[in-house]
């Protein structure tokens, strides 16, 4: 009764330690997080409000377009904060000695970490969801409103009296009345390669609900000329009372008609990458058949050449050229950059929510080395870190896209990083 009465009050004690250091934990965590997100919220939204602001765009669409832009940010702060905030915990239960005094009454350190081991996986799952639930969502509704927006006010993308150039075609616009664009030219070339001109009285962004991705300019009084530059001095010229110039999205700065694989979810990544895996093999099956038919061939001059009735006498030299051909070709091997792209993104989209876990195994050590500056100490540390932190993320990224390296293991490398560093320090720690 009395053993019972004693496992009860450790777990009441421990349950309390616990509490405590993840209440010390969440607080340190929401200092850094609001820090960073101040960091990526001027970086990535600030400067796109001011610019929506100019064009007379409503408040309450630029507070929108902020809130669909949010899961973003937040699923990309999570990890720095959850490190950031970590080293400042312990660093500052460091420089107070507390661990020394838990250490002390019997406590061991796996006591001591697994509270913070708990709300990192915690901060993982919400990063994570917050990554692959919300980001496709809001920036889906990020782009419907802003085509809404673009329809209704032109001049957000086409600026009243300038110039602007999409992939082939050159926009030279008058001033701009709420949703009309007067004094439109139009500078292009045909599908025959004939430069065409176009000037119109005035001209309206519209949708094309017909073709996805394709929004239309309603001309009136348009007036077209047409040279060919094969045929110099013929030219041919048209006029319409109403005309439809139809230009595609992404040949717009902002395009929003689908989304990149950093904005899909992994479900979403994963059928993509299988049905490109698909074609992968198609295209490798068939190169497998032409290069079987091509072996054949050579086989059949071969014998001809040599050993045939009616060889010629020339030789097989052009035979062996042939065949050093066809070796090559045979070796060829198929890589789709599209495919390496999207498993790259499948393993970052859990890789990094995955960070604040193992920003656990680093910042428990790196923090009990503290011992004066608790809070200051850790938060420079880890803006150290973080930096040394991203450096790793783009570097893998690099490699996996350009280099022959794993997509897993470009993309797992700087936690595996961190992981390593942090059971060094663990060691140091424990054979003082």
């Amino acid at each position: 009764m009395a053993r019972q009465g004693d496992d009860l009050l450790r777990r009441f004690r421990y349950s309390r330690l616990s509490f405590y250091l993840a209440h010390e934990y969440l607080i340190s965590f929401l200092v850094a997080f609001f820090f960073f997100f101040a960091i990526f919220f001027v970086n990535q939204l600030l400067l796109l409000a001011e610019e929506i602001l100019s064009k007379d765009v409503a408040a309450t669409d630029v507070i929108l377009l902020i809130i669909y832009s949010l899961p973003a940010i937040i699923s990309f702060t999570f990890p720095f904060a959850s490190l950031v905030g970590g080293l400042m915990a312990v660093s500052r239960f460091s420089s107070d000695n507390e661990i020394l005094a838990l250490r002390a009454s019997g406590i061991p350190y796996r006591r001591i970490i697994a509270p913070f081991l708990a709300v990192g996986l915690l901060f993982s799952l919400v990063s994570f969801i917050m990554g692959d639930y919300f980001l496709p969502r809001g920036t889906i509704s990020f782009g419907r409103l802003y085509r809404k927006i673009l329809y209704s006010n032109p001049a957000l993308e086409l600026e009243p009296f300038a110039v602007r150039e999409y992939q082939d075609t050159i926009l030279v616009t008058g001033a701009i009345d709420g949703g009309i664009i007067n004094d439109l030219m139009i500078i292009d070339t045909t599908d025959n390669g004939d430069q065409r001109v176009i000037l119109a009285e005035t001209a309206e962004l519209r949708e094309n609900m017909d073709q996805r991705g394709v929004v239309g300019l309603t001309l009136s009084n348009a007036f077209g000329h047409i040279m060919s530059p094969k045929r110099r001095g013929s030219y041919s010229y048209f006029s319409a009372e109403e005309m439809i110039y139809n230009i595609l999205l992404r040949d717009i700065n902002l395009s929003f008609s689908s989304l990149t694989p950093r904005e899909m979810s992994s479900i979403d990544i994963y059928r993509e990458i299988q049905q490109k895996k698909s074609s992968l093999s198609e295209r490798r099956a068939e190169h497998i058949r032409n290069s079987a038919g091509s072996a054949y061939t050579i086989l059949q001059e071969y014998y001809q050449r040599t050993l045939g009735p009616n060889r010629p006498a020339r030789g097989i030299t052009d035979l062996a050229e042939r065949f050093n051909s066809y070796i090559q070709l045979k070796d060829q091997d198929f890589i789709s950059r599209s495919l390496r792209i999207h498993q790259l993104e499948l393993y970052k989209k859990v890789a990094i929510p995955f960070g604040c876990f193992a920003f656990v195994f680093f910042f428990f050590p790196a923090g009990t080395f503290s011992r004066k500056s608790g809070r200051s100490m850790g938060f420079g540390i880890g803006l150290i870190v973080s930096v040394l932190y991203w450096a790793l993320l783009f570097g893998g990224q690099t490699m996996g896209l350009r280099m022959d390296v794993s997509p897993a293991a470009a993309m797992w490398l700087p936690n595996m990083v961190v992981i390593a560093v942090g059971m060094i320090l663990y060691r140091i720690r424990m054979s003082r």
